[in-house]
């Protein structure tokens, strides 16, 4: 195990947010020991000691769920260095010390080319690992492109692309779900599945992220990335194991199965919106186009649906619709699971059969099943909602992704091959777009998004 961990970024949001307290979780379950060092840095003019004080305040706030003695060992561990990432020198004295270290790039990932590139001429310790946050390339040249510096710097399996989607409780359950039980698998195919939504709805709005979301929108900041990855897992053929070869090939394949769009498909099949001014429980919102740090000659998205296909034999004739919007009415967040009508009713005109719909709720996280009973009255069908809430996970989704990266274990983070064939995917969504053959739309936010396409 790994006992070093350098954080470049580290004084930003996702440190702040997500990893500082991820650490004070894995201190408090015993997998960090008293010889554990981390290293911020960033381009503040910090030392040390303010970089302990700014640690301290967000534990406390982000992280107060954890010991008090666990927060207190993660600051007391932290050292803090002052660093331009694209410096060689800088970067270098950053990662200097005893021993194989892990480098977490908590950068926009326009910055990914240069900072690897840096690394490289720094040189890393043998035995080392770099960890990458998503999008991994800003398109499908950008991909390989980083791809190929990542190769120069270090081996495949030391190189780390998370998705903290993978650590959820929940996504590990559509594996649990699939994998475990023999009333499922035998049905997880189109004869018996008509439709797989996976959605990522949320109330929030921009938030203060327009510095990096206004440079990406929703396709590239959830669908290429997180979205994709929760359809691998329903899509994947069962591996043979989920050790990290396994698991990535059969993820591999799923991608490699989705039917390209074309232009056509691209016109009919996708829909890009942002929001306008609006109200979301007892806030006014403005229009994306008005928050500050928004250039609206950018035409960014908050708003990006995409219906998919994919050439096999268990999935020909389903549709998978990936939908992720921002300022919506409500936070919706799941993958829903559409089954087929039966094909005879034995009950006469005793109502509506809704087709059985098989629910992973993403946030907060749990499983439903809906099905179809017998009502209050002779032979009337109504409803029926079975639900499951996860036991909580022992770690937060962050601290599952740290702990495989200081172990050294793959498994959930994005092949080299896996991320190329993601962007390969969207390539033709993106192109479409660039050309404006997909209008623009518009919502009010604390919508249920833009209106249904008239047929």
């Amino acid at each position: 195990m790994i006992n070093r961990l350098a954080v470049f970024g580290a004084t930003g949001d996702l440190s702040a947010r997500y990893l500082l307290p991820a650490l004070a979780a894995l201190r408090a379950a015993g997998h960090l020991d008293a010889g554990f060092q981390l290293t911020g840095a960033s381009r503040e003019d910090w030392d040390s000691e303010q970089f302990r004080r700014w640690a301290v305040a967000q534990l406390d706030r982000h992280g107060g769920s954890w010991p008090a003695g666990a927060r207190e060992a993660v600051a007391a561990a932290a050292r803090y260095r002052q660093a331009d990432v694209t410096a060689p020198s800088d970067v270098a004295a950053a990662v200097a010390g005893d021993g194989p270290v892990a480098v977490y790039l908590a950068l926009p990932p326009a910055v990914f080319p240069l900072a690897v590139t840096a690394l490289h001429q720094a040189g890393l310790p043998p035995g080392s690992r770099i960890v990458l946050e998503k999008p991994f390339g800003e398109d499908l040249a950008g991909a390989q492109k980083l791809n190929g510096l990542l190769a120069d710097l270090a081996p495949e399996q030391a190189v780390f692309r998370v998705d903290h989607f993978l650590a959820m409780t929940t996504v590990q359950n559509l594996l649990g779900s699939r994998l475990a039980n023999r009333v499922l698998e035998p049905i997880w195919n189109s004869t018996h599945i008509a439709e797989v939504e996976i959605v990522w709805d949320e109330t929030l709005a921009l938030e203060g992220r327009a510095g990096y979301y206004d440079h990406v929108g929703a396709l590239k900041d959830m669908v290429q990335n997180h979205l994709l990855q929760l359809l691998c897992l329903v899509a994947m053929e069962p591996p043979i194991t989920l050790g990290e070869r396994d698991l990535r090939d059969r993820k591999v394949d799923a991608l490699r199965s989705v039917r390209i769009l074309t232009e056509d498909d691209v016109v009919h099949r996708t829909r890009r919106a942002r929001y306008l001014p609006g109200r979301i429980g007892d806030h006014d919102i403005p229009a994306y186009a008005d928050e500050e740090g928004v250039s609206p000659e950018r035409r960014t998205e908050t708003f990006a649906e995409v219906e998919l296909e994919l050439d096999s034999w268990r999935w020909a004739g389903t549709r998978f619709r990936l939908r992720s919007g921002k300022a919506l009415k409500r936070d919706r967040k799941e993958v829903a699971v559409r089954f087929r009508s039966v094909p005879h009713l034995p009950f006469g005109h005793s109502g509506e059969a809704l087709p059985n719909v098989l629910r992973f709720v993403l946030e907060p996280e749990g499983l439903t099943l809906d099905l179809m009973g017998i009502g209050s009255k002779t032979n009337t069908l109504a409803p029926l909602s079975l639900s499951a809430q996860m036991e909580p996970p022992d770690l937060p989704a962050y601290g599952r992704l740290l702990l495989d990266v200081l172990n050294g274990d793959p498994a959930l983070s994005i092949r080299g091959d896996e991320a190329e064939e993601a962007w390969r995917v969207l390539a033709p969504v993106l192109a479409a777009w660039d050309k404006g053959l997909v209008p623009l739309e518009e919502y009010p936010a604390g919508s249920d998004g833009p209106p249904p396409r008239q047929p």
